[in-house]
């Protein structure tokens, strides 16, 4: 029956007897069970390692064994955090799917016709050129946290031309960029002329997408000035399409500030708590967030402390066992 939450049929037999009779060693489960005493000690260590027997000297035979529905909130709450820690690898693995294609487009067949494009002055002209090319929608991933000063000034005129001649504009920045101000500014600026902007906790790879037709991505992901290079092959185009409206729908609107998710928490405090689940190091949150890793260490530590956790998958259970974080 609950084969399903990590327990077979004998670790099953075993913790319903246990409820039955609390005070058996494991020669009477033995008995009890028509089975060898090495089969009950696998199951209890089993039952244990799921921490739905604890290990007590107060108990005759050694272990106090959780009542059947705390048992099965532990059991839930492993399966939910190790499937929250599975829809976080998925993410990871679309992410890397998307910078594979740009890191190895230059060994594909040139049928595609991929640019490359090395500098950055070479990749403001380039793009400059592209946005005056557009016609109906240019869509935009800007991860990062805070850009250059230099980068965003270059970037309004091509904005400001874009949107006068009705092009669809769509940019999802990185909620950190609401704590740099010349950031926020430039994004208030695309916001009131026009522009549809949104932010999100975490963002995929760098990309720029023109018509749906050609796309703009890092060669190399520390680094996105030293070089780009520009796709146009029709699949290549549909995924990282699909990809940016998929992450659109679960940014939050400029105007708006992000939505608690769970009763206290921040977006980012919950997303922290998923990263901590799955043993993420906090220089990959940091980079992730746009934050420094001592903000993403003092967050982590804040989260672990009020969680009574004392490891990082342990944080992600009692999580999700205090409604912390969604069922996946």
């Amino acid at each position: 029956m609950l084969e399903t939450l990590g327990l077979d049929l004998l670790a099953e037999q075993v913790y319903r007897m246990m409820l039955a009779h609390p005070a058996d060693g494991v020669a009477q489960l033995a008995a009890r069970l028509d089975t060898s005493r090495e089969a009950v000690r696998a199951s209890l260590t089993k039952l244990s390692a799921l921490a739905i027997i604890q290990p007590s000297q107060e108990e005759k035979n050694g272990f106090r064994v959780l009542d059947p529905e705390a048992a099965m909130e532990v059991l839930l709450a492993r399966q939910h955090a190790e499937l929250a820690a599975q829809q976080l690898r998925v993410e990871a693995s679309r992410a890397a799917a998307a910078q594979l294609i740009a890191e190895c487009s230059g060994a594909l067949p040139r049928a595609t016709d991929d640019e490359h494009i090395i500098g950055p002055d070479a990749i403001r002209d380039r793009l400059a050129q592209l946005a005056r090319e557009t016609a109906t929608e240019i869509m935009t991933l800007a991860p990062g946290g805070a850009h250059l000063t230099a980068d965003l000034e270059a970037s309004r005129d091509p904005n400001a031309e874009l949107l006068r001649r009705g092009v669809r504009s769509r940019t999802i920045y990185l909620d950190s960029v609401r704590n740099d101000k010349p950031t926020l500014e430039h994004v208030n600026w695309l916001n009131q002329h026009g522009a549809a902007v949104r932010t999100r906790i975490s963002l995929p790879l760098r990309r720029i997408i023109f018509d749906r037709r050609q796309a703009v991505l890092p060669t190399r992901t520390a680094d996105a000035r030293a070089g780009a290079v520009l796709v146009s092959g029709e699949g290549t185009i549909t995924a990282l399409c699909a990809l940016f409206d998929a992450t659109w729908e679960t940014a939050t609107p400029l105007g708006a500030s992000p939505v608690p998710s769970s009763p206290g928490m921040t977006p980012q405090q919950t997303e922290m708590l998923r990263l901590l689940a799955t043993g993420v190091t906090d220089e990959t949150i940091a980079k992730k967030f746009g934050i420094s890793p001592r903000t993403a260490r003092r967050i982590a530590s804040d989260l672990m402390d009020i969680l009574d956790a004392r490891s990082r998958f342990q944080a992600g259970v009692h999580a999700v066992q205090r409604g912390w974080l969604p069922t996946p």
